[in-house]
């Protein structure tokens, strides 16, 4: 059986489930056929192809319940759904129903009733074929009705309900939500043709090989040795290399993996010679090493870039040097024999590195490299790949910094329109992995110097590459090393304690200057931190190393140093809704939102639940900045008191509480980044034993394969 019902309520929506009710109607006609029953269903959120709204017509079959249900004097049956055979979502075609829909949907903002009811009495027929066409004609005839805003929200929101019929299609071939959202933004109304042309188009998008090796034989008939099959399985093995942080392989390393995916070694020989043939990657034959195509020609692009910039040098001239005494006289100290080398070498270059550890000296020496190249005229460009890193930045150099992302959605950066030259400044740089270098070069002209500030010896990037460390081992680009400098009296020992467990050594005294070690069973690190935290909240931030381990501390300082915050709650079609997040609270931001002024990581206080039309809530970033939470970026925050630290890269903390312990991720470079985070103090809480372990072990970023390393060494 078949039921068609419009939706008139959503129970549920939450943790990745939907409950939502209607009543019936006639497939055709958009009558209620049976007054004595309702439909509702029961379904994970991955399953639907739309989110339910209030309005939307659905059709759906599969397992089904049936319950009397009592209401006043009436006695209905339900019909629920619990295991769909068949689930679709379309837009009410016309009269009554697509008026009701319009004006109660969220995504036509400003288009109530009668509006609503306006633009249907006045385009009738025409309805449908004008607003799924955005010209001028068409906004001109909309103009009359509504205003400019509308006028967006009506196309943008049809145009949402416009693929309904790909979400429809790729749900009946079991594609998951994510999926379907992420392919269709990128495919727009060509997606079906895109799968059916090639369905391991869908790997792209997140979709396993198994799930779609399983849809393209069984429903689109895909032979076992088809060139499309072969190719896929080559791409995920290369992928898998990739996600490690390589940018080079060796069939050795992914042979296993392709044979695994296509159960034969004679596919699998097959798979890789159509990849060779292809040039889905180009083979070393020296070194037997595979390099994927869209990795070496970025490796190529940035070596080229280096190397033109390399070839300029001995660039100090009058001007340049009465400016840097200038800048070096302003100063309330003397800069050290190798922090004036290291400001001297960043105006005699193109291209130059300023590298050290903690305490060593690098803000000094850039802030004062940079005053120097503004007073010889020269203009500015200084970014950073997190907000919290391009905050510090900025309070450390006096200029105007942005994020890596916020620069690039910027117009490329031109040739300087005088004799002195721009300058980009790259802080932080041991973040960058090499598609971000890549996309930093080709925005900027070619003359543009370039300035990389940082730690190599810091967690590598999480994308592939090691940009900054390859850089610096190469020995091709100019690098002043800075040395820890003399500290005063009084001063933490955070970075002489660091610079130990970077040459992977363990400090004879595990707590010394204002560093305390707490030696604590595995089972009870979470506890510990959480009570070191309640000490000092305003000032500290926990690290830990996964996932699981942040959430459990999380909750728990939640339940200690907020445990009668007032919880958000809000209303979303009617129904009642609340988020286990307390006024009061310490919150992250999971995504990026540049119109918000939110990146990936950005820190914040929940400082209001009361909802609004337009919001559920704000939250006061730790900028200062005042952030609406609206449906997105609901999505996107969580509790905030721990964080891992791939989040807090880039930032510093009064005080920080590290969760130590031993696993794939956690090994020196993590160690040693986690303790240089800290500004003032810092409690390590965890086995001396893991911490012996981890400080005497490699590093990981040792072991990737990044082949930039070789090309600097070879074209120089």
């Amino acid at each position: 059986m078949m039921d068609c019902f419009r939706v008139t309520s959503i129970a549920y929506h939450k943790d990745g489930f939907t409950i939502f009710t209607g009543v019936p109607i006639e497939q055709q006609g958009f009558k209620v056929t049976d007054g004595k029953y309702i439909v509702t269903v029961k379904a994970q959120q991955g399953l639907l192809p739309a989110s339910p709204a209030i309005g939307q017509h659905w059709q759906v079959c599969g397992t089904m319940l049936v319950d009397e249900l009592t209401q006043g004097d009436f006695k209905l049956k339900q019909h629920t759904y619990t295991a769909l055979t068949h689930v679709e979502c379309t837009l009410p075609a016309s009269g009554e129903q697509l008026i009701k829909f319009i004006a109660k949907e969220r995504d036509f903002i400003g288009i109530g009733d009668q509006k609503a009811r306006l633009l249907w009495q006045t385009l009738g027929t025409q309805f449908h074929s004008v607003v799924n066409n955005d010209n001028e004609a068409n906004r001109a005839a909309l103009k009359t009705m509504l205003t400019n805003q509308s006028i967006d929200a009506l196309f943008k929101g049809y145009a949402k309900y416009r693929n309904l019929s790909a979400y429809n299609w790729l749900t009946q071939y079991q594609v998951p939500a994510p999926v379907q959202q992420r392919l269709i933004k990128y495919h727009d109304d060509k997606s079906i043709d895109a799968i059916k042309a090639n369905p391991y188009t869908l790997l792209c998008f997140g979709m396993s090989f198994s799930d779609v090796d399983r849809l393209a034989v069984d429903r689109f008939n895909v032979a076992p040795e088809d060139n499309r099959r072969l190719s896929a399985a080559v791409e995920m093995a290369i992928k898998a290399e990739v996600g490690k942080g390589h940018t080079y392989t060796k069939q050795q390393d992914i042979r296993a993996y392709v044979r695994k995916l296509l159960t034969s070694d004679e596919l699998a020989t097959k798979a890789f010679m159509l990849g060779y043939n292809t040039s889905q990657f180009l083979l070393n034959k020296d070194t037997g090493t595979y390099h994927p195509t869209a990795q070496i020609l970025m490796e190529s692009v940035v070596v080229k870039r280096f190397l033109k910039l390399k070839t300029s040098t001995n660039l100090m001239d009058e001007t340049t040097n009465h400016a840097f005494i200038e800048a070096r006289d302003e100063l309330a100290y003397e800069l050290t024999s190798k922090q004036q080398e290291a400001v001297l070498t960043s105006l005699d270059n193109a291209i130059s590195c300023i590298t050290g550890g903690a305490g060593t000296g690098k803000t000094t020496v850039l802030r004062t490299a940079l005053k120097a190249y503004h007073k010889a005229g020269s203009t500015i460009y200084a970014v950073a790949l997190s907000g919290r890193a391009a905050m510090r930045l900025h309070e450390s150099i006096g200029f105007k910094t942005s994020t890596i992302a916020a620069f690039l959605k910027e117009p490329p950066v031109g040739p300087a329109p005088n004799e002195a030259d721009h300058v980009l400044v790259i802080d932080e740089a041991s973040m960058i992995d090499l598609p971000t270098m890549y996309r930093l070069v080709t925005s900027i002209d070619p003359n543009i110097r370039i300035i990389f500030t940082g730690d190599p010896n810091q967690l590598p990037p999480i994308g592939c590459g090691k940009v900054l460390a390859d850089v610096v081992d190469s020995g091709v680009i100019a690098n002043t090393e800075l040395d820890i400098v003399k500290r005063q009296e009084g001063a933490t020992g955070i970075p002489e304690y660091s610079a130990l467990i970077n040459d992977g050594e363990v400090p004879e005294r595990l707590s010394t200057g204002t560093i305390t070690f707490h030696e604590t069973a595995k089972a009870n690190i979470a506890e510990k931190c959480t009570a070191l935290f309640t000490l000092s909240p305003q000032n500290s931030c926990i690290m830990g190393s996964t996932r699981a381990i942040v959430a459990d501390i999380n909750k728990r300082c939640q339940t200690v140093v907020n445990p009668d915050g007032q919880h958000m709650e809000f209303t979303i079609n009617g129904e009642r809704f609340f988020r286990d997040l307390r006024l009061g609270d310490a919150l992250l931001f999971t995504q990026n939102n540049y119109d918000m002024g939110i990146q990936n990581g950005s820190l914040g206080v929940l400082t209001s639940v009361e909802a609004t039309v337009q919001s559920y809530g704000t939250v006061e970033l730790d900028t200062g900045v005042q952030v609406a939470i609206t449906q997105s970026i609901l999505d996107s925050i969580e509790l905030g008191y721990c964080i891992t630290l791939h989040k807090a890269q880039g930032s510093q903390f009064p005080r920080v509480i590290v969760a130590l312990q031993k696993g794939r991720i956690t090994d020196r470079a993590w160690l040693y980044t986690a303790i240089t985070r800290a500004e003032n103090e810092i409690h390590i809480v965890g086995s001396a034993n893991d911490f012996a372990a981890i400080t005497k072990a490699t590093s990981n970023a040792h072991k990737r394969n990044s082949h930039l390393i070789n090309l600097l060494q070879q074209n120089r």
